[in-house]
């Protein structure tokens, strides 16, 4: 069930075809998110955050993909301190990790209150869910473990998470050939009005909410000094690592 693999299909006529569409929702709601700190979690080869324009952007990974991620760590305990990032994406890193608990988990102790975390993943409910449940492929990206939008909306809840935004697309069949996906591409209009919970990929975004807690935006040299430990903190990641 590991990502690995993942990226090398996203090169495929399919991996595209959902690329695409994940790269513009991506930059449609990262654009308005602000703060100091934004963090992508797995898919290092793809800017998911490009359109953010907060100081300090990371890409973060475990390792397996050289020279793609600015930080080298282990997902389920990342090395940031807590209440310390704005914004975490999550581009289907729960669907291929063995304990995404943990890693929600994770994301929830290191963003500040109000933070966000945008997740995209396959629909089970979609006719590539649909190919996965019946398909004896062991490749990405039928062997992931599909997760529903209300399922990912309980465990959000569960965590003090309140959903903000959501969309699914990508309504074409799982074919391979680019050929049959532009032949099939009248199905996105048609899907996004008649059928819009079965596209093949979905993309929510979810804030973390601190019940009973008035927010008071801390002052501007606070927020910088924050921004500067995050930095210190990354800084001895990468010693490490080399």
């Amino acid at each position: 069930m590991s990502i690995q693999g993942l990226e090398s299909w996203l090169e495929t006529p399919a991996g595209r075809y959902v690329l695409d569409w994940e790269q513009k929702k991506h930059d449609l709601l990262v654009t308005n998110v602000f703060g100091f700190n934004a963090v992508q979690l797995s898919l290092p080869r793809h800017d998911f955050l490009r359109a953010n324009r907060m100081p300090l952007r990371f890409r973060c990974d475990d390792g397996r993909y050289a020279g793609s991620a600015e930080i080298l760590a282990d997902l389920h305990y990342l090395p940031f301190a807590a209440n310390s990032l704005d914004l975490v994406v999550l581009p289907h890193t729960l669907e291929f990790d063995a304990h995404p608990h943990q890693v929600l988990r994770e994301v929830e102790r290191v963003l500040v209150p109000e933070g966000q975390v945008i997740i995209t993943g396959f629909n089970p409910l979609s006719l590539w869910g649909l190919k996965r449940k019946y398909t004896r492929q062991t490749i990405p990206p039928w062997r992931g473990n599909y997760l529903s939008v209300p399922r990912l909306k309980d465990w959000l809840t569960l965590l003090g998470f309140e959903m903000q935004a959501g969309a699914y697309g990508c309504y074409a069949p799982a074919v391979t050939q680019e050929k049959w996906l532009n032949r099939f591409r009248f199905m996105e209009a048609a899907g996004d009005r008649w059928w819009p919970i079965a596209g093949a990929v979905h993309i929510v975004q979810a804030v973390k909410r601190q019940h009973g807690m008035r927010l008071i935006m801390p002052a501007w040299h606070d927020r910088k000094a924050r921004a500067k430990a995050l930095v210190s903190v990354t800084r001895k990641v990468e010693k490490v690592d080399q």
